[in-house]
């Protein structure tokens, strides 16, 4: 046999797990009817469990081996092989196990007796159906019942892993018990010698694959080995006996949801399987407890979107049962600090599955008595919000004999409303009864910097605690937050324990890349320019657009509000099947409430009214003019805050417009457009436009319209984060014309395909035997690109491949519509998906998502970020935003003029003075700033400054158009003057 077949490379992942705790099985005893390997069943029964099968003898007589298959297989139909194989199943009231794990500690040796009965088999091509003659390549059971299959590829013969992936999805049935869900193999894996893909659920094409592979550079893939196959982790570690029982007893679990649909409830299983930076994870993170004990503090930083839910319980349980060399537990209690109702529930969920008993997990929620309740008694799981953390840490140092892990969910914080007060509370070390008659608006102060700051001062303050571990979860880490948690490097610098990058997530699929379809206002505006000058564009249609666009002034809200509705229906309401839905991101609490206004108004205006709705979230009350008592955001929408995320997530709403809310740990994969109009930076700009990057089925992309930031500051906040780091400049509409005409060179389309492409493509009335039409439309251009020499293959499906990109971007923004571009761009969607693949990233494609060329990030140098190589973006300690802190702490507004042309190199004359003498006049009169500067400190005060100085600019910007552009535009000279004047009118009214 050939060195180099598929069967060398099957055989070789056999006798490595044979070498592991394996033994070869027998194929041909699987038995299809049953879906086990029956002998092998009994055979384990009879063996590790001698008197219970004796004593079920007794009952059934010669009929024993028979009745006990039957009761399984029912058992296995009702509840699913993964509960069975845990919890075992009853005959006649005999109870069997059908597995035996490894005790968490040594101090039962008849435990690790039990333990070694297992019979773990692997099986070289198995028949799985009496109905079609087909074999699965690899097989892999637990005492006889299916736990695995494998579909392995080999590259030397021409196949790789997406051949794997199509045999799933094409040829094997899930109703054959083989590949039914939960009831009996968990879990499948597509494997070749570069990479490896997941799913715990066949579907035929519907089917969901997860990469299951350790990253490369910083991206996707597997890293070179040096000693044989990149997927060797798989046999040689993963499927491991050992590994592979803690897997299928601590890692595995069915997570249910009811879900609603026309008012009945339905139930929604998944089977979750851990993905390899997950289980990669708790495994480094255990060995390291392990290995150095308690009083060390953990930081993962892994990517939004990454499963950090499921991290955490996995992590939670795996600390709680996790005992020293002495077979002490080293931890008498796990702490978990969140702020999410639904990980309550998870971990509850969760845990009882491993278990299969109550009171491993308890919540706080009452009082101080009841957390010293579960801490003294030592229960395995507490859950408490980040609210009561710093009174956790305090009972925790009162039992200094107790030891504890304290783990940190910072990703999806509360905001506003109670919690909101209940965090002034503890930030001012008040009552909560204080707190309430305080009205601040701390909107700025989100909960994961409120999160954060507690943490980091609870460690800090009291230095490293021997008696205390710290995990901290997070998808950005802050300075402090490396400096508190972060490991050290052989520089003594700060770097994640463990990293699941943003770029890695992005090119396995997992997440989108918001950074794909960024526009600015200033270019949006450049493009309608573009088309005003542009010969080739029919002027007719585009002159109304042009028209209603050139004009605008771009910090006026109403036309704002009119660029964001129009831009809403006319794009993206038809996105994600017509479910697609938009947030704006607004400066104050007060912007939010005009913007809600002037949506409203303008919607009924034009008679949308029935089709758009629209929601505000913002947390206290809003003082206006026509608001003088102050306006809430349930006086606005009519829904208490609570319930304002299902209730968006409803058909109706369509655009919620925000002030710091729901702009970190808001998940709703819906949400495929942000309206910007808020400075952004640093790790808040991150958050914010990551609320877009959730996948969901026929959501292909995002899209981002920023009115106040340029794409360098947005850039330059990702970079830390994310190791692709370069944006194209700008985009000219020309070039898809350019592009277009360079295409047609080739020769590979004709017109008149297309043509009669769209006609079937478009028609509403066109059912599934049109398909072949479409097949027919483009085989010949198919066979035209194959005559094409190599290079020019390569050349011609780059440049589709590059319209398409951009054509998909620039239809989001141009303010009219070309249908020859619709025709084309439609087919050569499909063309691209018909012209021979040449290699392994082209062929694997999750989804119909294309990266764009030119408006995504690019990776401009290695080792720029380096986050695989333990190299942390440069965080500053002065300001995480990346601007200093300004140093001058006081100067009188007479002296505003010439600070400004010294810093600035601005030539404003004296005169200029009278612009801000007046707007310092409107705010000394302002009865809310007066009542906010004798009742709050400085850093207080300028929350409530930050919005009235705004209003007042904007309400004389015509006097001054140059200074006033200047504020807006350039963020630090306007946070200068912000600064000057917001302690020049606190100082006066105190002094009042």
């Amino acid at each position: 046999m050939s060195i180099t077949t598929e069967n060398r490379f099957e055989e070789a992942l056999v006798h490595s797990l044979i070498n592991g705790g394996y033994s070869l099985g027998d194929a041909s005893s699987y038995n299809t009817e049953l879906g086990m390997f029956k002998q092998e069943v009994i055979d384990f029964l009879k063996a590790s469990q001698p008197n219970r099968w004796e004593k079920i003898s007794t009952i059934h007589g010669a009929d024993t081996e028979n009745r006990v298959i039957q009761r399984l297989y029912k058992e296995l139909d009702l509840r699913g092989n993964l509960d069975v194989i845990r919890n075992g199943f009853v005959d006649y009231g005999v109870r069997f196990q059908m597995a035996f794990f490894p005790p968490v500690s040594g101090l039962n040796p008849d435990a690790v007796i039990l333990y070694n009965k297992n019979s773990l088999k692997v099986y070289r091509q198995v028949y799985y159906s009496d109905k079609v003659k087909n074999s699965v390549d690899v097989v892999v059971s637990l005492n006889g019942l299916p736990v695995a299959t494998l579909e392995v590829k080999n590259q030397f013969t021409g196949q790789d892993v997406s051949n794997a992936i199509k045999q799933y999805n094409t040829s094997r049935d899930n109703r054959d018990l083989l590949f039914t869900f939960k009831k009996r193999s968990l879990v499948h894996f597509a494997v070749d010698q570069d990479e490896i893909f997941m799913t715990t659920k066949l579907d035929g094409n519907k089917t969901f694959w997860l990469p299951f592979n350790k990253g490369y550079n910083g991206g996707k893939g597997n890293p070179i080995n040096p000693n044989g196959y990149r997927t060797a982790y798989l046999w040689e570690n993963i499927l491991q006996k050992d590994s592979w029982m803690e897997i299928l007893q601590r890692f595995i679990h069915l997570q249910i949801e009811e879900v609603e649909v026309n008012g009945r409830i339905y139930r929604k299983e998944k089977l979750i399987f851990p993905r390899y930076h997950q289980l990669d994870a708790i495994r480094k993170v255990s060995i390291d407890v392990f290995k150095n004990g308690i009083g060390k503090n953990y930081l993962i930083q892994h990517s939004a979107g990454s499963g950090k839910s499921n991290s955490i319980a996995w992590l939670a349980y795996r600390l709680s049962s996790l005992h020293n060399q002495t077979d002490e537990r080293i931890f008498d209690s796990v702490i978990v600090v969140t702020d999410r109702n639904v990980l309550d529930q998870q971990l509850q969920n969760t845990i009882y599955q491993f278990e299969h008993k109550a009171g491993v997990v308890r919540k706080i929620d009452k009082d101080s008595s009841q957390l010293a309740s579960a801490l003294g008694y030592g229960t395995n799981i507490i859950i408490t919000t980040l609210q009561k953390f710093p009174f956790v840490v305090d009972k925790v140092g009162e039992l200094p004999d107790r030891k504890y892990a304290v783990i940190i969910d910072e990703a999806h914080s509360s905001q506003g409303g109670e919690a909101s007060k209940k965090m002034k509370e503890i930030l001012a070390i008040k009552s909560l009864e204080k707190a309430e008659e305080e009205e601040e608006n701390i909107d700025d102060y989100t909960g994961d910097d409120f999160i954060r700051e507690q943490v980091e001062r609870s460690a800090t303050s009291r230095g490293q605690q021997p008696n205390i571990s710290f995990f901290a979860f997070t998808a950005t880490p802050k300075y402090k937050t490396l400096r508190v948690f972060g490991d050290k490097d052989i520089d003594e610098k700060p770097k994640p324990f463990h990293l699941y990058s943003m770029r890695q997530a992005i090119e396995e699929g997992f997440i989108l890349d918001v950074l794909q379809n960024y526009t600015t206002y200033e270019l949006y505006f450049k493009l309608t320019k573009a088309i005003e000058e542009d010969p080739q564009i029919n002027k007719k249609k585009a002159a109304k657009a042009i028209g209603k666009y050139v004009s605008l002034h771009p910090y006026n809200l109403s036309q704002k509000t009119e660029i964001i509705i129009e831009h809403f229906r006319d794009i993206v309401s038809k996105k994600i099947g017509g479910k697609a839905k938009a947030m704006l991101a607004c400066g104050s609490r007060l912007h939010a409430k005009r913007y809600f206004k002037e949506f409203e108004n303008y919607i009924k205006e034009k008679g949308y009214d029935k089709e758009l709705k629209i929601l505000v979230a913002f947390s206290g009350k809003v003082i206006d003019d026509d608001a003088p008592d102050g306006v809430s955001e349930p006086q606005l929408t009519g829904y208490g805050e609570k319930e304002l995320p299902d209730v968006f997530g409803k058909d109706d709403y369509k655009i919620l417009i925000v002030a710091d809310k729901y702009q970190t740990g808001f998940d709703q994969p819906l949400l495929h457009t942000m309206y910007i109009d808020k400075k952004l930076s640093g790790v808040k700009a991150v958050q914010t436009l990551s609320r877009l990057n959730r996948i969901y089925p026929g959501k292909e992309d995002t899209f981002v319209l920023d009115f106040v930031n340029d794409r360098q500051t947005i850039l330059d906040s990702f970079q830390p984060y994310y190791e692709v780091t370069t944006v194209e400049d700008e985009t000219e509409i020309n070039h898809l014309y350019d592009l277009k005409a360079r295409l047609d060179q080739f020769q590979v389309y004709w017109e008149a395909d297309i043509e009669d492409f769209a006609q079937v493509y478009f028609n509403p009335a066109t059912n599934f035997k049109d398909q072949k039409r479409l097949y027919a439309y483009t085989d010949s251009a198919v066979d035209r690109y194959r005559a094409l020499t190599e290079d020019k293959q390569e050349e011609f499906k780059k440049g589709l491949r590059s319209w398409t990109n951009l054509y998909a971007f620039l239809s989001q923004i141009m303010p009219f519509i070309d249908t020859e571009f619709e025709k084309f761009y439609a087919y050569s969607r499909l063309l691209q998906t018909r012209l021979p693949k040449r290699d392994l990233s082209e062929s694997l494609q999750f989804d119909d998502e294309i990266a764009l060329e030119y408006y995504r990030l690019q990776k401009i140098k290695e080792g720029a970020i380096e986050l695989v190589k333990g190299e942390i973006g440069k965080l500053s300690g002065t300001a995480e935003a990346g601007l200093k802190r300004l140093k001058e702490e006081e100067a009188l507004l007479s002296e505003i003029i010439s600070i400004l042309n010294d810093r600035f190199g601005t030539e404003f004359e004296e005169a200029d003075k009278l612009f801000f003498d007046q707007i310092e006049a409107e705010l000394m009169e302002d009865t809310t700033l007066q009542t906010q500067a004798k009742v709050n400190k400085l850093d207080t005060f300028k929350f409530a400054f930050n919005d009235k100085f705004i209003d007042k600019l904007i309400g004389r910007m015509d006097q001054n158009q140059e200074i006033f552009e200047k504020i807006l535009e350039d963020k630090v000279f306007g946070d200068l003057v912000k600064e000057l004047m917001m302690k020049k009118i606190y100082k006066k009214l105190n002094e009042l």
